[in-house]
């Protein structure tokens, strides 16, 4: 029985004239939500090539003791940038881009609702990112040369005091940060609409893809976490120009305040990031399985007391700050907890797997690297959710490792999943297999052997935010095996990215569904055209492409 009400004819695409200033308007004016979605993709690679240089050049730094290959205040700069880079100028628009693109394919519809809110929120992201990168030229305000902020990327009070910071260069933090989380709350608005109001006929809640449950789900999130960093930020700009003294502690103020304020969007944070590779991996595991996703109900569950549970969080952050015992064991538990649902998580991933045909394609390996990296980065973040355990590590190089071992051992590695999986979708071509599986294990091989020796840096008592350090306190051997992984890193990298401009320029096309896969985007030409479906399509299960193919097939049992 056929399940999707949708001609498998494609339409015909012609040539057409064009020229350099045509083609850069069209895309400068787009509202297109396929052409939004690839400019937020690349302008994240682009921030995350300036960040990557930056965490290069703190390596080399710590690689031994008392180097002096930057000055200290470089360091703190470096140091700055490269995690409010990463955070917000990477993570945040990578995610928006994957959104962008795919869910209108996945619901079956032509456009987000508000496709000129989706282009502003593109642009005023990408204007606050320049706005903080321009604190280089600007920082020091009419009195003296340029400077980036140096207070860290989570800018504890008082070093953003007037007293403390030096020129406007926090002042260009405070308001790129803004700007940016304007430009998030655009998309997660324009996301939350569409996946509600947008969906095609027959797509019900139960049946949309579990990409689109996670984004909307995500969205919400945004919606509950960003204001409050917002609003810190207006406060601190009141501290800074018009007297006020919310986080001023020499005239009544609280800097504990400004923790509390950040780190309630700092925690829900890492998972506003990581849920986009929670998506990906739910999407290209079951393909490459040849098995539908285990506990699908169970997953989504699992998602939403995440999300739920993750706004609770906070100020396990915060245990060394001085907080009441009951304020301790309240985070504590919370933090304990969510680790549930995350376990149910990768039970249902590794019980698809389970039994299944699995083809080790290039994304299939990713996905792999994702469910250890991300297993690691659970348990150690339960150590530290043990209060008188991250007494000892608060602040230390284990925290350091435990952080990255999220953000790029888990999060890079599904979206590098997703990249390969997407982009036929997106180009017509497949990626390179061999170059695919090049970059993955200098990849994972380079992750490891940066990340994992800061675990033991950090048990050893080496405290984060550190310039240098003397010899003979055990750190050195540590040090240097972290920088050493940075160039396998660099390398595998520029694999990825040769990897992309061979197969677009030098590949055949494949078709338009190479991975044999059953949600809608694949339903449609590769690329799409601007309207997406010629017809939009009407579905009658949560797997209507694969239904349509292989109406025989044994294999496939689920609830319709």
């Amino acid at each position: 029985m056929a399940t999707l009400d949708y001609p498998l004819d494609r339409p015909i695409r012609r040539p057409r004239e064009w020229s350099l200033s045509t083609l850069f308007y069209e895309w400068v004016a787009t509202v297109d939500h396929k052409r939004l979605g690839i400019m937020y993709v690349m302008s994240s690679i682009v921030f995350l090539v300036v960040a990557g240089l930056m965490a290069t050049v703190m390596r080399i730094q710590l690689a031994i003791p008392n180097n002096h290959f930057v000055a200290p205040d470089t360091f703190n700069r470096m140091f700055t940038m490269h995690g409010t880079t990463m955070v917000f100028l990477v993570g945040m628009p990578i995610l928006a881009g994957f959104a962008n693109y795919l869910v209108p394919l996945m619901i079956g519809t032509r456009d987000m609702a508000f496709p000129r809110l989706n282009a502003f929120g593109f642009w005023i992201f990408l204007f606050g990112g320049l706005l903080l990168y321009f604190s280089y030229l600007g920082g020091g305000g009419l009195s003296g040369a340029g400077t980036a902020p140096d207070v860290g990327w989570f800018a504890y009070s008082p070093l953003t005091g007037r007293a403390f910071s030096r020129g406007a260069s926090t002042d260009y933090w405070i308001l790129g940060i803004l700007l940016t989380g304007v430009g998030s709350l655009a998309s997660a608005i324009n996301i939350i609409v569409t996946t509600l109001t947008m969906r095609c006929p027959g797509m019900t809640l139960a049946r949309m893809p579990l990409f689109v449950w996670m984004m909307f789900l995500d969205s919400y999130l945004i919606l509950v976490a960003l204001p409050p960093l917002s609003a810190c930020q207006i406060m601190l700009l009141a501290d800074r120009f018009l007297g006020a003294r919310f986080f001023d502690t020499q005239m009544g103020g609280s800097a504990v305040l400004w923790q509390h304020f950040f780190w309630f969007f700092g925690h829900p944070e890492v998972y506003i990031l990581i849920f986009p590779g929670f998506a990906c991996v739910s999407e290209i595991i079951p393909v490459f399985s040849r098995k539908p996703i285990f506990g699908r109900p169970a997953m989504v569950g699992a998602v939403v007391a995440i999300g739920f549970i993750s706004l609770g969080v906070w100020a396990h952050h915060m245990f060394t700050v001085g907080m009441t015992s009951l304020s301790n064991t309240f985070f504590a538990a919370s933090t304990l907890i969510i680790a549930i649902p995350t376990g149910i998580k990768l039970f249902n991933w590794i019980g698809t797997m389970w039994g299944g045909r699995i083809r080790l394609a290039t994304p299939m390996l990713f996905c792999l690297g994702f469910l250890f990296q991300f297993l690691a980065a659970g348990l150690t973040g339960v150590m530290l959710g043990v209060a008188s355990f991250d007494w000892q590590l608060s602040d230390s190089y284990f925290v350091v490792g435990h952080f990255h071992f999220v953000l790029v051992g888990a999060l890079l590695f599904a979206l590098f999943g997703g990249m390969y999986y997407w982009f036929p979708k997106v180009s017509g071509k497949c990626l390179n297999e061999t170059l695919g599986k090049w970059h993955f294990w200098l990849f994972a091989i380079g992750f490891n052997v940066t990340f994992i020796p800061m675990h033991f840096a950090g048990f050893l008592g080496m405290p984060r935010r550190i310039y240098t350090y003397e010899a003979g306190r055990g750190w050195e051997i540590w040090n240097l095996i972290s920088t050493i992984g940075v160039p396998i890193q660099i390398i595998a990298t520029a694999l990825f990215v040769a990897n992309i401009l061979w197969t677009y320029f030098k590949e055949k096309e494949v078709g338009d569904d190479p991975w044999d896969a059953w949600t809608l985007e694949w339903a449609t030409t590769s690329p799409p055209p601007v309207y997406n479906f010629e017809a939009i399509p009407e579905v009658r299960s949560s797997r209507p492409l694969w239904d349509l193919k292989h109406p025989e097939d044994p294999d496939w049992k689920y609830e319709r």
